[in-house]
């Protein structure tokens, strides 16, 4: 549509502004959680029977696959796909799903070369039934998730495969694209920088793999486009006659498969996709530039009070005093109260609470968002309500244009609008409660190909950050010398580089993988595994590409993990972990973690740990692994309440939001 542009606008929301759920429900929450608890252990017995049957009914057909001539083949694949579009794959017709995921199995044996393991054998078949996948990190998530995708295609059902970042998108449309066509199906790939046509036809393949974000832009796009191409019978006129010029990019939402699941049905849940249009605004500018002359005359801890935990700003009675005196001669919208109110918070965050390379970059003169999650740069992502605009004066940076929200909605919202749902992560336990809540999906443990040889080295906890990143070079210079490889995951850029500059001045030799140099992500995380390399890294850069180990370390004891992140959850932490020892080789990792996060927080927990006053060499508590893993849960189930709270109000906002445009044909 001319004239639009994309963007999400993360709208900080404030934590504190979320009132607790009644105790009423709390309790009931809690009582549903154990009683699913408690029903776990005798599914999990009737689900390993069932999928032992289904294994052996996969494997079977397999072999019969694989023993067919090529016409033979053809005629065979033509009944399957023929049957699985008039009977599908569920219920009474699961010998159907045995009989495609045989076919699917031995396709890929013949033209990958790869015999698909048990466990994504299982794991397709998880997602077959609208269901979550736990697979450990390298146990085979793309195989698992192309196999399944190639059932539903067979069936004729349109799969979007979506996966993290588009270089994934782009690494496995060229990888299983042979395996799709022996199959008979076609495979398209949408990336940021496809345009409308190509999206089109993308979209108009069996399987499309692409990122969550393009989908759900395509969408709303298809939606405004919707919206002003008159009535229905005037649309599908247009269609059949060839004239319609803005033909929609979709053709529906059919079947979405997820990889990295817990990614985008948490961790990115609280982030609005909006789709914005640029609009000249002078005024708004000018209320930019004037809220942060006023917000640089405030002085926290005096007229204001910096709540960092929440993201939010708290004025005291100076502080309304002094805004009232400072504003009493501009005029227009400035006379309005609340208005003026919202305008300066908004500057006082860009100025106190938004941290160059800690929340954002800069470069070329040009602001760029960097995702919380990840510790990626996002393109295309902006603040809205003036933020932006603030941030970048702050910055002195060109000031983007004002933006006019368009259509909005949110990954809670989007995910829930297909007909199926199924998606697979390293990491989901720990939220399948909220995922039960939310998607109405179950999760599903798949057990390992390999016997894991990782070993987890005990906690240590520092007094402060210094101690921290001490102890943490002294760890690196130590199994350097081995000639062990070494991922350090930091939580900043700023940390990342402070790291890199304590390893260089130890003659150590590195690489370093954040917002700054993710362009070679991919070749920098390739490389992790190799003898005697240290690589430093920002939260999940790398998420999604394996670790290979070189020749030879594997003797050495493999990839060695440091965790030197303050993650909000222990799915994060996990995630980390879980790049060392995958598929059975050794390695092994630790967490370090520090008391700087509990002072902030102020909990009742980092108070008794401070009274302890025994260190050990390295200036860390003397205190048991076990105590240490008890106090961080603690610290983490409390930032997973409050961005719970945060996840709910937003879905309550995005159906708010659909109410009252209920009369478009977008949010219908």
């Amino acid at each position: 549509m001319p004239g639009v542009v994309w963007g999400e606008y993360p709208q900080r929301l404030e934590a504190v502004a979320v009132p607790a759920a009644p105790l009423a429900v709390q309790v009931v929450d809690a009582l549903r959680v154990r009683l699913n608890c408690a029903l776990d252990a005798p599914r999990a017995v009737l689900r390993r029977r069932r999928d032992a049957r289904m294994l052996k009914n996969v494997r079977t057909q397999q072999a019969a696959w694989a023993s067919l001539d090529p016409v033979a083949h053809g005629a065979s694949l033509a009944d399957l796909r023929a049957r699985l579009a008039r009977d599908g794959w569920d219920g009474r017709h699961l010998e159907l799903r045995a009989q495609a995921l045989g076919c699917a199995a031995a396709t890929g044996q013949r033209i990958l070369g790869r015999n698909p393991f048990d466990t994504q054998l299982l794991a397709a078949n998880v997602l077959l039934d609208d269901r979550l996948a736990e697979m450990a990190t390298g146990e085979g998530k793309t195989y698992a998730a192309a196999l399944a995708a190639a059932v539903a295609g067979l069936a004729g059902i349109p799969v979007h495969v979506m996966t993290a970042n588009d270089y994934l998108v782009e690494r496995d449309a060229q990888q299983l694209e042979p395996f799709f066509a022996a199959l008979g199906l076609t495979l398209g790939s949408v990336l940021a920088a496809s345009s409308p046509d190509a999206r089109r036809g993308a979209y108009a393949c069996n399987v499309t793999y692409c990122t969550a974000r393009e989908v759900a832009f395509d969408y709303l796009r298809d939606g405004l486009v919707a919206g002003s191409a008159g009535s229905e019978l005037q649309q599908r006129t247009r269609r059949l006659t060839g004239s319609d010029a803005a033909a929609p990019l979709l053709r529906g939402l059919c079947m979405a498969l997820l990889d990295e699941a817990d990614s985008l049905l948490i961790d990115e849940a609280t982030m609005p996709l909006v789709l914005a249009q640029q609009a000249a605004d002078p005024q708004q500018r000018a209320m930019c530039f004037a809220a942060l002359a006023l917000a640089r005359q405030l002085q926290p801890g005096i007229d204001v009070q910096l709540d960092r935990d929440a993201g939010r700003i708290v004025w005291l009675d100076a502080g309304t005093l002094h805004l009232e005196r400072a504003s009493a001669d501009l005029e227009g919208a400035w006379r309005n109260r609340q208005h003026r109110h919202d305008m300066v918070s908004a500057a006082l965050e860009a100025l106190h609470l938004l941290e160059r390379d800690q929340h954002y970059l800069v470069a070329d003169a040009k602001v760029a968002l960097l995702d919380a999650v990840t510790g990626r740069a996002a393109p295309g992502r902006v603040w809205s309500r003036g933020l932006q605009t603030l941030v970048e004066l702050k910055e002195g940076c060109t000031p983007s244009p004002t933006t006019v929200t368009r259509a909005q909605i949110s990954f809670q919202s989007f995910f829930g609008r297909y007909l199926r749902l199924c998606g697979m992560s390293g990491t989901l336990t720990e939220a399948r409660a909220e995922i039960r809540a939310l998607y109405g999906r179950e999760v599903v443990m798949i057990g390992l190909h390999r016997p894991s040889q990782r070993q987890v080295w005990p906690e240590r906890l520092f007094a402060d950050s210094a101690h921290l990143w001490q102890a943490a070079l002294r760890r690196v210079v130590a199994l350097h010398a081995l000639g062990r490889p070494l991922l350090i995951g930091t939580d900043s850029v700023p940390d990342s580089e402070a790291f890199c500059a304590r390893l260089a001045a130890a003659g150590v030799a590195h690489q370093l993988l954040n917002a700054r140099h993710d362009q070679a992500e991919s070749q920098i995380v390739a490389r992790a595994g190799e003898r005697g390399c240290v690589t430093v890294a920002t939260r999940m850069a790398g998420r999604g590409t394996d670790i290979v180990l070189g020749p030879g370390v594997a003797e050495l004891g493999g990839l060695h993990v440091i965790c030197c992140q303050d993650n909000p959850s222990p799915r994060l932490d996990r995630q980390l972990i879980g790049r060392a020892a995958r598929q059975g080789d050794p390695g092994s990792a630790e967490t370090f973690r520090t008391l700087d996060a509990a002072r902030r927080r102020d909990t009742w927990t980092s108070r008794l740990l401070r009274v302890c006053r025994k260190h050990d060499d390295d200036g860390a508590f003397a205190l048991p692994s076990w105590l240490v893993r008890h106090w961080a849960a603690r610290l983490q189930a409390e930032d997973e309440a409050r961005q719970i709270r945060q996840r709910r109000r937003l879905l309550e906002q995005d159906r708010e939001w659909e109410r009252r445009l209920s009369f478009t044909t977008l949010h219908a």
